[in-house]
């Protein structure tokens, strides 16, 4: 049992009967009275981000978490079939435990974190960032990039996003998992 003096970015609690990993901290120590810590928590189960603030000394429950690097093969009936490259065992996840799901393609690598307590999968992280072709869009024009103005296009994982109006089909553009927005055209050779 840790206590909050050992609070670090990325370490995963046990915290109203939940698993949260710790995505922001801060130690505070005010000139009158006692110091404590705040931290932004985000739990592993449900994405749910939270604000909390833990006394000076206040016992934490660390639990153990194993991240390895998967391979996305399939997805099937609201499943998931993801594969460890290291020793080519392959593990099925509920679509609930992966969040931006919607950017995923097959061959995209992910990050599972497993609860090494009783091996069950805690979450599963996509990579900041995925190119992704576009399927189907209105065809751009000439001129068209001096304005913030966007259209609709359809990815090639069927989700719909928007892009700016000189996009046009057979694109590959970059996509932010977290804010599920356009970043940038990727040029191909």
């Amino acid at each position: 049992m840790a206590n909050s003096s050992n609070i670090r970015k990325g370490l995963c609690i046990h915290y109203n009967n939940d698993i949260y990993k710790i995505i922001d901290f801060l130690h505070v120590k005010p000139g009158k009275g006692p110091a404590f810590v705040r931290t932004k928590l985000k739990s592993v189960t449900n994405g749910k981000v939270i604000d909390n603030t833990f006394s000076a000394g206040h016992k934490i429950d660390e639990v153990r978490v194993e991240t390895k690097k998967f391979q996305y093969l399939y997805k099937d009936s609201g499943s998931f079939h993801l594969m460890n490259l290291d020793d080519y065992n392959q593990i099925m996840v509920d679509e609930s435990l992966i969040e931006s799901s919607q950017f995923l393609k097959e061959g995209e690598m992910v990050t599972v974190l497993t609860n090494t307590e009783d091996g069950s999968t805690l979450s599963v992280e996509m990579p900041q960032s995925v190119n992704l072709i576009i399927e189907s869009t209105e065809p751009g024009v000439k001129g068209n990039t001096a304005t913030n103005a966007t259209k609709p296009a359809q990815l090639e994982t069927g989700f719909k996003i928007n892009v700016p109006l000189f996009i046009n089909e057979g694109d590959v553009i970059k996509i932010d998992t977290t804010k599920g927005s356009y970043i940038e055209r990727v040029k191909t050779s």
